[in-house]
């Protein structure tokens, strides 16, 4: 009898099984990651109370928490190592003193201690002064912004007038800075490339935030209204990029609404003759 060409037992589907194996065998199927070890600093923490435990509690909705900054970034020792987690010679550091805060947190965000200990806050630092953690706490660690300036917080040192002003002329330009930042991040999902866009508003967005321990009143106007003048900058390129793909649109849609007016005018021509 003969046998169809589609049948197991034909040469096809015999050649089709090896070609798949051979697949199979290049291609494996993706296996699911492991996820990292977590550090023995959280495992220990995590399961003891009160302020032994509170410390991890408090992390996990912190800035450094989103940012991958566990316990040694700050603290020291051997993250991986429990026997050695709070060893001075794996670098253990434990809590600083409150004058050794600014200098502490100052080994990452260097630029931003140098503009601390140069502003009135750091003038008085070790005279009853505010330190870091004052505004942005030590484990719950607060993004900078200028919802740190507020009437609660300033107010625990010294009155909110002068610091309401600055907020004030502050308030439009971090608008604008989160607005060209959410911008930027829509077309950067869209393939758009964005990375000089993204290292200007960068370096804005630093150049701004500079401003957050000045308490010159004119000065932080003055900077403000220049940093505003280079966000319109980019925000008018990103103008650019949106009205550019606007037309490249318009165009793909006019070029395939002409193709099928040409095939459909060549199907009633051929109609016609037919």
């Amino acid at each position: 009898m003969k046998t169809d060409r589609y049948t197991p037992t034909s040469r096809g589907w015999g050649l089709y099984c090896l070609v798949l194996l051979l697949l199979l065998a290049i291609c494996p199927a993706p296996s699911q990651a492991a996820e990292p070890a977590e550090i023995v600093c959280i495992q220990c923490h995590s399961a003891l109370p009160d302020k032994l435990g509170e410390p991890v509690k408090l992390w996990k909705g912190s800035i450094h928490a989103e940012n991958g900054i566990a316990c040694n970034g700050c603290h020291g020792g051997d993250p991986k190592d429990a026997a050695n987690a709070m060893s001075p010679q794996r670098g253990f550091l434990g809590a600083p003193k409150e004058k050794d805060i600014p200098a502490f947190c100052g080994r990452c965000h260097v630029g931003v201690l140098k503009d601390y200990l140069a502003s009135a806050h750091g003038m008085a630092l070790g005279k009853g002064g505010p330190t870091c953690v004052t505004c942005h706490s030590n484990h719950l660690v607060v993004k900078a912004s200028l919802d740190l300036i507020n009437e609660k917080s300033c107010t625990r040192c010294h009155s909110f007038e002068r610091a309401q002003t600055i907020k004030s002329a502050m308030q439009q330009t971090e608008n604008l800075i989160i607005a060209t930042d959410t911008k930027i991040g829509s077309f950067k999902s869209q393939g758009v490339d964005t990375d000089r866009l993204e290292k200007g508003l960068f370096a804005l967005r630093n150049r701004f935030h500079s401003l957050f321990h000045e308490v010159n009143v004119a000065k932080v106007r003055d900077e403000s209204t220049q940093i505003m003048g280079e966000l319109k900058k980019l925000d008018g390129e990103l103008q650019g990029i949106e009205e550019a793909r606007g037309k490249r649109k318009i165009a793909g849609a006019v070029a395939v609404a002409a193709a099928l007016l040409a095939a459909m005018l060549l199907y009633l021509l051929k109609k016609t003759y037919d």
